[in-house]
């Protein structure tokens, strides 16, 4: 055997070193792509599980403020590390029979699990049937009462002004039954803006602080429907300072 007969042929070094970097350098792109991947659900399950989160709408209680198949992101640092204020729109776990009982409908295997990711990152909102949207009246210890001569509701005997009432200013009573309550320690008094059609707590009573998954402060789709959901701080002007009236005894 000659000498030149044992050396590889021209080239076949540089093939061979020049495939493995290419499936190397392959490797690593992969493998960057799946960090980030990794990285972006885990933020987004940190932030849809303590800082925001998604519903839908399911029926026209809140409207004309929100309306049926409206997206809205809620604020979940509401109650726990910011106070709820009265006009706050609020989202709330159904406190025991507020919601009629919905069969289960099937879904396809693809569409189930396409949903079940997208709850994990606040990107689907499954459980939105088992939740209630409404507007913050009563904190506790409030003297609540509907309605005076002109139909307005009172709140610690300050008259409420409530634009956001669905038809406000056609001279409507605030709701269309009369009623008075003191708001429990530890509850809420809540009602929907569309009260002619509005199951609330005239009906199922206070809502238990406990129960509240956070404030609604916007509604993120569809895009025509973009907007900013107010509290309306002035409506509730000097109820504070008037303070809670006497208990009856």
């Amino acid at each position: 055997m000659t000498e030149d007969a044992a050396l590889p042929a021209a080239g076949a070094s540089d093939t061979s070193t020049g495939g493995s970097s290419r499936r190397r350098s392959v490797l690593l792109f992969l493998r960057d792509v799946a960090l980030i991947i990794i990285a972006a659900l885990l933020i987004s399950f940190i932030i849809k599980t303590f800082l925001i989160r998604s519903f839908y709408i399911p029926s026209p209680s809140m409207s004309d403020t929100l309306i049926e198949d409206d997206r809205i992101i809620v604020n979940q640092l509401v109650p726990d590390l910011v106070p709820l204020e009265r006009g706050d729109v609020v989202v709330f776990k159904d406190p025991g029979s507020w919601l009629p009982a919905q069969p289960e409908a099937p879904q396809p295997p693809l569409i189930a699990a396409a949903e079940w990711v997208g709850s994990l990152v606040g990107l689907a909102a499954p459980d939105s049937d088992e939740h209630l949207v409404k507007r913050l009246i009563g904190l506790p210890g409030d003297r609540i009462v509907c309605c005076n001569d002109l139909g307005q509701m009172s709140v610690n005997g300050v008259p409420l002004d409530e634009p956001y009432i669905r038809d406000a200013g056609t001279g409507g009573p605030a709701s269309s039954q009369d009623f008075q309550i003191d708001v429990p320690e530890g509850t809420l008094w809540v009602m929907g803006d569309n009260r002619g059609n509005s199951s609330d707590s005239r009906i199922h009573g206070t809502v238990p602080i406990s129960d509240v998954v956070g404030r609604a402060v916007v509604v993120s789709w569809p895009l025509d429907r973009w907007t900013w959901l107010d509290n309306y701080p002035l409506v509730f002007d000097g109820v504070d300072e008037a303070g809670a009236a006497p208990r009856a005894r």
